[in-house]
């Protein structure tokens, strides 16, 4: 199981403007990901060290934003003026989840705007809509150079702090989750309110920057 991305949901100032500013504040540099027909959605990515990555995420007034639940959760998050929506960890197979979880995968993808196209199947978003402490899953069908983490960066994502229950978390993860998963620093407060990421904290060339 692989911390595999954050998923930051844009505010007012729109895609763009959010990418730049969040690329400027860790010093590094983000990348237009394109299109997800499926989910009437669009996001830039910043890469990270890891295999990892920041998705930047918009809502589009497209008939699939209405219907597909990514679509409704960028959009919900959105109106709230934006920040962070959630987190996905990746694994080879999604088979026991959805055994465990009752229900079938769905396919994504998204439209490079070279017009390449980048595959996948994922599982849990109206878990995170629920529940926004809790990841979704996702399993990679495209090639390893078509993915997000081929992108290198010297940022690393060193810890996610939480509102939420380690044994919640367990309990949908299906591995026992205390301080740390897959090298990310986990931070789990008591929710005081709503549950979901508090903050991200980064390791930059110029330190350490949380947001």
């Amino acid at each position: 199981m692989h911390v595999d991305h954050m998923i930051f949901a844009t505010g007012p100032a729109g895609l763009k403007a959010d990418a730049e500013r969040l690329a400027r504040v860790l010093g590094t540099d983000y990348k237009d990901g394109g299109f997800h027909p499926r989910f009437g959605t669009r996001n830039h990515i910043i890469p990270l060290a890891d295999a990892r990555y920041i998705e930047v995420v918009e809502v589009l007034d497209h008939p699939a934003a209405e219907k597909a639940a990514f679509g409704q959760a960028v959009r919900a998050r959105s109106e709230m003026g934006g920040g962070w929506l959630g987190w996905a960890v990746s694994v080879d197979d999604l088979s026991p989840y959805e055994a465990r979880l009752e229900r079938s995968s769905v396919p994504g993808s998204r439209h490079f705007p070279d017009g390449r196209l980048l595959e996948w199947r994922q599982i849990g978003i109206r878990g995170l809509m629920a529940d926004p402490q809790l990841p979704y899953f996702l399993e990679w069908k495209s090639d390893e150079t078509l993915r997000p983490s081929a992108l290198r960066s010297d940022v690393k994502l060193v810890g996610v702090e939480i509102s939420g229950s380690a044994e919640r978390l367990s309990e949908w993860l299906g591995v026992r989750v205390e301080d740390n998963l897959d090298g990310v620093a986990l931070t789990l407060h008591s929710p005081n309110g709503a549950p979901g990421i508090n903050r991200v904290v980064f390791e930059t060339p110029q330190g350490h920057v949380a947001i």
